[in-house]
This record gives C-alpha cells, sequence and structure tokens, in this order.
C-alpha cells in the first residue's frame, strides 16, 4: 500500500486585521517651575509642563524667579526685536528681494529665554529658528541681512542657504538644514571643550523632527554615557514641516526620551519666557559643575510655515493655529512687565520705532552692496588656489558672458 500525502487545503482569505485606534493625546499637565532648580526633574509626572507665567502674564502660585530689571527688559527688547526682523524679512522674501526665509512667530521665548541663560563663553549650536541667538550675540543686522542676500558682505559669500548664519566670534556655529547633525556635533564639541579644560557649555538645538534622526539616538546616548557638559534643547513646535508631532513618536512626551538614556530632563512652557529661562540656567549650571547633560523640551508652536516655500493651510487646522496665538510669548511677557512697573505704553511705542528704524538701516545697507567678488567661488577649496581650479573659472565666466554671480537665488 502507497503512502498518499492528503491534498493540500487551500489558504482562506482573512481579512486584515485593522490597526488599533490611536487615543487622543491627552492635554499636558502644568506645573509651576520648582523653586531655585528646575531639574532635573526625572520624578516629576512626564507630561508636566512647568511654567512661571499665567497665559494672562500673571506669576503662578509666587514663582517669580524676580529677575534684574536689566535681565527682564533685554529679554523683552529681543523679543520684540526678532518679532520685527521676522516679519520684514519675511516681506522682503515676498517682495522678491531675498529669496527665502524660515520665520519665527511664536518661538521668539523658547530662542530667546534660552540663549540669554547662557554665558558669554558658551557655545550655541543651532537648528534652524536660533537666529536671534547670533544676533543676541553681536551678529549685526545687516550681516545678517547680507546672508539672506547672499551678497559681498555675507560671511559665507552665497554659499550657504539664506537664514543659514554663521558667526565665530560670538560662539556661535554655522548651521545645517540637514536633521539632526547638529546634535552629535554639539555633544562633541562639549567633550573637546572639557579634554581641553575649557569651563563651557554647549546648548545644542533640535526640533521635535529631529528626535526621529539617527543623530538624536547617537548625541543623547554619547551625552549621557560620557557626562557631556551640554544642554540639548528640544523647541517642540509640533510640526516638522507638515508631520505632526504625534507621527513623530507614540511617546506621551519628547522630554521623557530623557529616561532611556538616563538623562535628567525638563518639560518646560516654550512660550514663558522666564520658565525657559530659568530651566536652561539650572541645566547650564549643571552642566558646568560637571553632573552632565540635561534634555529640554520646550512647548512651542510655530504659527506660520516651516518657511516662505510651505503653506501650512494645506496639512493643519487654522483653529489650532487661533488657540496658540492666545499663548503668544511676547504679549504674555509684556503683561508681566506692566505688571511690574517695568514697561508701558509710551516705552513700547519708542523701543518699536528705533527696532523699525535699525532694520530700516540694515535693509539699506545690505541692499547698496554689491554681489560676492567672482573670486569667491574657487577660494576656501583648498589652501592655495590650483590652476585648474582658475582655469575652470575662466571657462565659466567666458561661457555665462557676464559676471557669474549676477542672479537671483533660485527658490
Amino acid at each position: 500500500m502507497t503512502a498518499r500525502s492528503k491534498p493540500k487545503k487551500k489558504p482562506v482569505a482573512r481579512p486584515a486585521a485593522k490597526a488599533p485606534a490611536r487615543p487622543a493625546p491627552k492635554p499636558a499637565k502644568r506645573a509651576p517651575a520648582p523653586g531655585p532648580k528646575a531639574v532635573p526633574t526625572e520624578t516629576a509626572p512626564t507630561g508636566t509642563v512647568f511654567f512661571v507665567l499665567e497665559d494672562d502674564g500673571t506669576v503662578a502660585r509666587g514663582k517669580d524667579p524676580n529677575l534684574p530689571r536689566d535681565v527682564l527688559l533685554f529679554l523683552y527688547e529681543q523679543m520684540v526685536q526678532v518679532r520685527e526682523f521676522d516679519r520684514r524679512m519675511l516681506m522682503l522674501q515676498r517682495q522678491g528681494r531675498i529669496g527665502f526665509y524660515g520665520p519665527i512667530l511664536g518661538q521668539e521665548a523658547a530662542t530667546v529665554g534660552s540663549v540669554a541663560a547662557l554665558e558669554a563663553r558658551d557655545w550655541i549650536f543651532p537648528a534652524l529658528r536660533e537666529g536671534a541667538a547670533a544676533m543676541m550675540r553681536g551678529l549685526s543686522l545687516t550681516t545678517a541681512i547680507s546672508q539672506l542676500i547672499g551678497n559681498e558682505l555675507d560671511r559665507c559669500k552665497g554659499r550657504q542657504m539664506p537664514c543659514h548664519y554663521t558667526f565665530k566670534e560670538g560662539n556661535y556655529y554655522g548651521m545645517s538644514s540637514v536633521i539632526g547633525t547638529q546634535i552629535s556635533h554639539a555633544v562633541g564639541a562639549a567633550m573637546a571643550a572639557r579634554i581641553r579644560g575649557d569651563d563651557v557649555v554647549v546648548l545644542g538645538y533640535m526640533g521635535d523632527g529631529a528626535t526621529s534622526a539617527n543623530d538624536f539616538h547617537c548625541g543623547m546616548n554619547f551625552a549621557a554615557v560620557y557626562r557631556s557638559p551640554c544642554v540639548l534643547f528640544c523647541q517642540n513646535n509640533q510640526w516638522a514641516i507638515s508631520v505632526p508631532c504625534s507621527k513623530q513618536s507614540v511617546s506621551e512626551t519628547i522630554a521623557q526620551k530623557g529616561i532611556a538614556y538616563g538623562m535628567p530632563f525638563v518639560r518646560v512652557d516654550g512660550n514663558d519666557v522666564l520658565a525657559v529661562y530659568a530651566a536652561t540656567r539650572d541645566a547650564v549650571a549643571r552642566a558646568r559643575a560637571g553632573d552632565g547633560p540635561t534634555f529640554i523640551e520646550a512647548v512651542t508652536y510655530r504659527r506660520l510655515g516651516h518657511s516662505s516655500s510651505d503653506d501650512p493651510s494645506k496639512y493643519r487646522d487654522e483653529a489650532e493655529v487661533k488657540a496658540w496665538e492666545r499663548k503668544d510669548p511676547v504679549d504674555r511677557f509684556r503683561r508681566y512687565l506692566t505688571a511690574r512697573s517695568l514697561w508701558n505704553e509710551a516705552a513700547e511705542t519708542a523701543l518699536k520705532e528705533r527696532i523699525a528704524k535699525a532694520v530700516n538701516d540694515a535693509i539699506a545697507a545690505a541692499e547698496a552692496v554689491g554681489p560676492p567678488a567672482d573670486e569667491t567661488l574657487i577660494t576656501d577649496v583648498f589652501a592655495q588656489v590650483t590652476p585648474q581650479l582658475r582655469e575652470q573659472l575662466a571657462d565659466a565666466m567666458a561661457v555665462a558672458g557676464k559676471r557669474v554671480n549676477d542672479g537671483a537665488f533660485p527658490l
């Protein structure tokens, strides 16, 4: 009797399993900034957002840090200046006078508050919306606008994307559009400073989208293991271009990612300049004391497009934008200063007039400057310009029939 194989059963088609419904994000819990030290906060509930100011500018539960008057006014003036600069540069782009701009509207407190908490010797590694940091460190408005134009005064000689400032004298590292690369750079620079015996701290920025990049893991892990004297600062503005934060991570918060690396973390209201200042100041002090890095998530919102090339109305609800407008960082801080009798309408008018004139003068000065010299196309490639490069430049100029640097930015 021969063995016979049983006929194979035909596979039964099964309906595809439905993905489990994603729960709606829980509203963030808020708690006043915790006394004199804002970090470490790994024992706090992970969703807690620390703040000092209520949305109306009043101080939460007597937690006013009582910063000196000159510090408070400096914070406010810088926030107003970057907002006006932002507004004017976007207008220049729409008029075709510059090719590209990345606005900061809504994120002024996160940038200004964190940078102001550093000491002059500390270094800044920006992501995209920290151009104000360079100006706070001494980069002139004319030089900043020249970089947007790409003219002869542009420190990058027209080779970099607009908004990608570099300012070595102010310990401000040149920005890169490659997402997340500055995280590893910031951590490494901090380690180099420690090895050299330099008493400096490095502040490295990122957006919420950068926490999905490989450099985030590499930088966070290295910083924690080797106790790099740095502060890693995430500006969570809710959108990585058109990708919402909910599609970047299923974690309740970005801040709690510090747990996986054994790193202290704090989640702060990024629209509260006093809370941002306090959290960053304490993290910087911790790093300088040799206690290692801190991870800060500043919860804020980008109210305009990712850049002047972006239309956010295509991917987000305008009602969301309106809700965040009511949390405006500049308005909130102005109410606080007014309540303390440190500010009034006359001071506001005088400040805005002074800033408007400074920006107008800087625009006029930058637009009066010609393009970079043709020679700059081949310099800075080698220590000595090679004969081959000179030949290539001559060929390019002969083909173009005009100055090779004439023309507009292509965006």
